[in-house]
């Protein structure tokens, strides 16, 4: 019987490449990290020659710098380097908002599954071993764009249709992803920074631990909704103003995922933005209300309790009761059922007007 040569495991990839390099399809930016220099010549090469925007960092706190002023698109990662090493550099990487979504390529020396485990766990989608083959890389690099840009382009479309979304872990809040109008929205309802740092302000991250522990033992979805928090340097809001920013309010609900797309122990948060400005303004003026007084009326007819609105416009229950109190007065009724039927009705004369 005649010996069979069995293929390589560097056969059987090169028969599987493109008989020539991908070429990017709008000079994406690719950025190498490694402490060794001559380890990325080659790829530097062939990734120019392939129409790629080449970043390069010779340690983990220039990758960090460089990522920071220029998002790379995907990261080629040396795994072992002094100081911050690459599994450190992928996790920072990941929970940054702005490198969040860049596919991580580990480069290692190393085959064994402890180090292949972490660095598919510090947020790696793929590795190759050293020493470089570039057409290799290539490939693997044209897959996992193609990849990235499907999932890019899907968040901007939830964007087009208004649905602002991000995914992110239940443990700590930590952003995964997120859309370009989720981050717009974030921005101009919570102060303090903490979406800016890539994690989900306090009272998002209790009404998850909430809302994941609900959502598993059956119960029905309930919805978080939250005001526009005042920012530090801004005078109090009074008046219209004061209307005007109880008007807006941000809702969010969540989505259970299937973890094999975005990983276990991962939800999908989608917001919807409403302003009832033109509302709020007619039972200012319909009832003679003041602006407090009419943000109660409006989340009564809502079916809020007073500890309801009391965390929605952050006061006291007691504090909610006295407006509401106010409110019955004006509006000649002792009940809020009452409240919110003549409420109701003058809604629906303004929806009719429009």
């Amino acid at each position: 019987m005649n010996a069979t040569t069995l293929p390589t495991h560097h056969e059987e990839i090169d028969a599987a490449l493109p008989s020539s390099p991908p070429v990017a399809s709008h000079a994406e930016r690719v950025l190498i990290v490694d402490d060794v220099p001559d380890n990325l010549a080659l790829l530097h090469d062939a990734l120019d020659e392939s129409g790629y925007t080449v970043l390069v960092a010779f340690s983990g706190a220039a990758a960090l710098e460089s990522a920071a002023l220029m998002p790379p698109d995907v990261v080629v990662l040396d795994a072992m380097m002094p100081g911050l090493d690459g599994f450190e550099v992928a996790r920072r990487l990941k929970r940054d908002p702005a490198t969040a979504a860049a596919p991580i390529i580990f480069m290692t020396g190393l085959s064994d599954t402890e180090h292949v485990e972490a660095a598919f766990a510090a947020g790696g989608v793929d590795y190759v071993t050293k020493p470089i083959r570039p057409r290799e890389v290539l490939a693997r690099i044209a897959a996992h764009l193609r990849s990235a840009r499907a999932q890019r382009q899907a968040r901007n479309a939830l964007d087009a249709f208004g649905h602002a979304s991000m995914a992110v872990h239940e443990a700590d809040g930590r952003c995964v992803w997120q859309t370009a109008l989720a981050r717009s929205l974030m921005a101009d309802y919570f102060t303090g920074g903490h979406f800016e740092r890539g994690r989900l302000p306090p009272e998002v991250l209790v009404w998850l631990h909430r809302e994941s522990l609900r959502r598993r033992a059956g119960a029905e979805p309930s919805v978080l909704t939250v005001l526009p928090q005042p920012r530090a340097d801004a005078p109090p809001a009074t008046g219209a103003a004061l209307a005007t920013r109880g008007a807006k309010r941000l809702s969010f609900t969540l989505h259970a995922v299937d973890p094999d797309a975005l990983g276990e122990g991962q939800w999908l948060i989608v917001m919807r933005e409403a302003d009832d400005a033109a509302l709020m303004d007619g039972l200012i003026h319909g009832f003679k209300l003041t602006a407090r007084e009419a943000e109660v009326l409006y989340w009564v007819v809502k079916g809020k309790t007073n500890a309801d609105i009391g965390d929605i416009l952050g006061s006291s229950p007691r504090t909610v009761q006295k407006h509401l109190e106010h409110v019955f007065e004006k509006l000649g009724v002792e009940t809020r059922t009452a409240a919110a039927a003549m409420a109701m009705g003058r809604v629906r004369g303004l929806e009719a007007g429009r």
